[in-house]
């Protein structure tokens, strides 16, 4: 079998206008989801073989703190550029030729890529994965390449909105 987990970045901050898409890092409730979100995945007792995330800050500060909830270690975090420049056919390909070794995998990265490879990957709809929304899918698998070819079964989908008040999503 084989597990893919796909993260949204946690919130990213707007407060600097000089700060490029790709610069912006969390915000203070992005600060609070995303280790709060890595804490309820490690009670799902999901162990992760490989994270790969987008380079951009936002999705990396995500990363990184869901590697150390993990016990995964932020050294070992994978960095790729196509997960930020070139949309959900490249994150695709890169999933069809993951190393087979490697049973369960997190992708951190941005929408609308996220939500359309959620989708893609399960058969299912989803309008929109939430900042620090995460979900797990389930294949039926031994190789990653044959996970394009056939529909993943969804295991969860947890969003922070699941866990906190609504007047509280306010920064």
């Amino acid at each position: 079998m084989k597990t893919i987990v796909l993260v949204r970045h946690a919130k990213s901050s707007w407060d600097n206008p000089d700060w490029s898409d790709f610069e912006r890092p969390l915000n203070k409730r992005g600060l609070r989801d995303a280790p709060f979100l890595a804490d309820v995945l490690k009670t799902k007792e999901l162990k992760p073989d490989l994270m790969i995330s987008s380079p951009a800050i936002r999705a990396k500060i995500t990363a990184t703190i869901f590697a150390d909830a993990l016990d995964y270690g932020e050294k070992n975090l994978k960095f790729d550029i196509g997960i930020y420049e070139k949309g959900q056919k490249y994150v695709s390909k890169l999933i069809s030729q993951l190393d087979n070794n490697n049973s369960t995998v997190f992708i951190f990265g941005h929408n609308p890529d996220i939500s359309s490879l959620a989708g893609f990957l399960t058969g299912d709809y989803f309008e929109n994965v939430p900042t620090c929304g995460i979900v797990c899918i389930d294949f039926k698998v031994q190789n990653w390449e044959q996970v394009l070819s056939e529909n993943g079964a969804l295991r969860f989908f947890i969003f922070p909105k699941m866990y906190f008040q609504k007047e509280n999503l306010s920064d």
